[in-house]
Formats: C-alpha cells, sequence, structure tokens
C-alpha cells in the first residue's frame, strides 16, 4: 500500500448492478480519499507539512541513526554591515557568529542534532527577500551527508525556521557498508542557508549564511589547524577582496576568516567551497596536496604512484573539497600566497596569504596588507569587500 492509498476498494459486483447504493458509497468515498489526498500533495508541495509532520509520513531521523549522539545550538544572526552590504552569519553562540559560519565536524557513523535559532531580525529578512510572498526565516540545508525531508532545510519541505523561532535539523553520516555498496559520507562538505531571499536562498548565501563541514573515517588524520576558504562572485574570498581578505596583526596574528596562519610544521587543513556562478581555480603557493580524499595518501598504499599531486585544482559553484599540508614544508616560514589561477579574478583581489611563522611563533619579514586589484573594469579596489 503506498502512502496515498489510504484505502482499498472492493470489487463491484459481478452484475454491475447495484445493490443497497454500496456502490455509490464506495465511489463517494473513494472520491472523498482521492480529495483529501490531493490536499495533502498540494500542502507538501506548498511548503505546508502541516499535516505530513502530524501524520508522521516523513521520518524525523535517517535510517541508521536511531537517535543522535550529541546535540549542538547554533544560531543566525546579522553581523555588522559591510559598507552597504548585509551581512548575516552562523555561530555556536550569537557573539561568534561570523561567514563563513564555525566548521562542522563529524565521524563516519556520527549522528548529530542541530538546533538553530534564528535571530536575524524580521526586517532584514524582509530587505532581502526578492518577492513579498516568500516566508521570511533561515534554514540549515547541509551537502554529502544524509538527512531527512524535514531537515532538508527548504521553503518546500516547509524545514525553515521564522523569525524568532528554532528548529532542530538531524545530520547522519552514513559509514561505507559493503553488502549494500553504500561508498559513505567521508569527506569535505559545506553547509548553508537554502531560503532568505528566495526558494534557493541566493540572497542568504550573498549575505553570508554558510560554512564548511569535514566528516572522517576512523584513521584520517588530524589537523592542527582547520580553515574554510569560500570563493565566490565578484573575485571574493569569504565574500571579501583586496587587503579585506587577510587582516593579519604582524605582532599578534589570530587565526580566523581573514587571518591564516599556522606555525612551521603544523598540519593545515583546508576546506574549500565554491558559491555563486563564477567558475574559479584554488592555487596555494609552496605547498602541494595528493588528489584524494583527504589530500594525503597512506604509506605504503600500493595505488601511491597513481595518485596525481598537485597545487592547483577547479572549483565551480556548489563544489568542495579538503586537504591537509604540513606548513612550511621543504619551504620555510613565509607569506605564501593563495588564490584564483584565472587571472582578471586574482588582478581583481581574489588574493590572500597563509602565513607561516617560524618555530617561535613569530612573524617571518616582509609582512604587508597590501593585495593590489588593478584589473580594468574589476571594479575593485584595494581593501574593498564584496557588494553585490
Amino acid at each position: 500500500m503506498t502512502a496515498w492509498r489510504l484505502t482499498e476498494d472492493a470489487p463491484p459486483p459481478e452484475d454491475g448492478m447495484e445493490t443497497s447504493g454500496e456502490p455509490r458509497r464506495r465511489r463517494s468515498s473513494t472520491r472523498l480519499l482521492v480529495v483529501a489526498a490531493t490536499v495533502l500533495l498540494t500542502l507538501v508541495g506548498a511548503g505546508g507539512l502541516a499535516i505530513a509532520r502530524s501524520g508522521a509520513i516523513f521520518a524525523e531521523r535517517p535510517e541508521g541513526c536511531v537517535k543522535p549522539d550529541r546535540t549542538m545550538q547554533l544560531y543566525a544572526v546579522e553581523l555588522p554591515k559591510d559598507g552597504t552590504q548585509i551581512r548575516l552569519g552562523y555561530g555556536t553562540s550569537p557573539q561568534t557568529a561570523s561567514y563563513p559560519g564555525p566548521t562542522m565536524e563529524m565521524m563516519e557513523g556520527e549522528c548529530v542534532a542541530i538546533t538553530l535559532h534564528n535571530l536575524v531580525p524580521a526586517a532584514t529578512l524582509e530587505q532581502l527577500r526578492t518577492n513579498p510572498a516568500h516566508p521570511l526565516g533561515v534554514s540549515l540545508h547541509v551537502h554529502g551527508v544524509k538527512y531527512t525531508q524535514l531537515s532538508d532545510g527548504t521553503v518546500q519541505s516547509g524545514s525553515f525556521v521564522p523569525p524568532g523561532e528554532s528548529r532542530t535539523y538531524t545530520w547522519y553520516a552514513q559509514p561505507r557498508n559493503k553488502k549494500t555498496g553504500s561508498p559513505g559520507t567521508a569527506g569535505y562538505w559545506w553547509y548553508h542557508d537554502h531560503v532568505v531571499g528566495g526558494p534557493h536562498g541566493t540572497q542568504g548565501l550573498g549575505a553570508g549564511l554558510f560554512g564548511g563541514l569535514v566528516v572522517r573515517r576512523p584513521g584520517d588524520p588530524k589537523p592542527d589547524r582547520t580553515y574554510t576558504v569560500v570563493f565566490g562572485d565578484r573575485q571574493s574570498i569569504n565574500l571579501r577582496r583586496g587587503a579585506a581578505t587577510d587582516t593579519c596583526d604582524a605582532q599578534n596574528p589570530q587565526p580566523g576568516p581573514t587571518c591564516l596562519v599556522a606555525r612551521k610544521g603544523e598540519k593545515v587543513e583546508f576546506i574549500v567551497v565554491g558559491i555563486g556562478n563564477d567558475m574559479h581555480t584554488f592555487h596555494l603557493h609552496g605547498h602541494s596536496w595528493a588528489d584524494t580524499r583527504t589530500g594525503t595518501v597512506s604509506n605504503g598504499e600500493p595505488f601511491a604512484d597513481g595518485v596525481p599531486i598537485i597545487d592547483n585544482k577547479p572549483l565551480g559553484p556548489g563544489d568542495s573539497f579538503g586537504f591537509q599540508v604540513a606548513a612550511g614544508d621543504s619551504v620555510g616560514p613565509g607569506h605564501w600566497m593563495l588564490h584564483c589561477h584565472m587571472q582578471f579574478h586574482s588582478d581583481g583581489g581574489m588574493s590572500t596569504m597563509l602565513h607561516v611563522l617560524d618555530e617561535s611563533g613569530a612573524m617571518p619579514p616582509g609582512h604587508d596588507h597590501s593585495h593590489p586589484a588593478t584589473a580594468a573594469g574589476a571594479g575593485a579596489t584595494t581593501g574593498q569587500h564584496q557588494h553585490n
């Protein structure tokens, strides 16, 4: 029996004649059931899901997740404007919200329940929406791991959070299964809003509602530092360009979205994400990595010679990958450029630095914040952020 076939119709009498009015009642009942099913389908398609939720048509958790292994709180807040541009961010507390948001980390086989609190004012969301009929809210949509429709984070499924409210999303990092052929979910992924402004969350992404996710397997190498680097439209890195991409203080560099810093020898992990509409290529000076799931090759792997070693990788909208490098390996401390290798993008300010400190933690000489942006027509100037 399907979800929409709510009753079985009895076969008509063999002679086709109505007796005691029963077939007429059956036809009437069938018509009512069809109407009810149509209404339910309409609610689901429109994002209502009121009946679907109460009737438990959609599971709360994906198969394999008996109950969450841990819970966490996530907040969507409005941040100070970038010029005239509205900025939003995710944070594990309202005070720590940023763009990109906090890096999420899971192990295969783990199930996590994330409660998203929408602290973004309704007036701000109204400014961002492109259609006055579109509902106000924020959401949490994730790539790579498993979730049910109730955790899809879309208007169509009704799984968003109106202003001042909260909602719990359940993610399951499905492990490999040789019997079923499941490849598992280990890898480098990302999460983002899918509701702000319109049904695809374009304005939410443009405002800063995105972050990185890494799913590990037992035995995967563990980094000392992890940075999420998001390449976007208008020659932007983490929605910034030019000098704004690198705010590291020469005397006291603090790691963050605009200060990529590590001591020599530390294992640095990058989660690289593409958003918007442009194609990019990600290039890191002085360092290379294996083109594998983790960016590394285990010692003694028989296929090691068949794995390409790269320092530049194409990146399209929605793509994500990740890798680890040993900071300054064979090249020493220094200021190592990280940029898009599409020339007019890097000329337009799509460039920052990985600052590799010496063993004592001191910034090597030559640090400055100049990221010239002189490409004709790029519309960028040194220190300019992205404005949509």
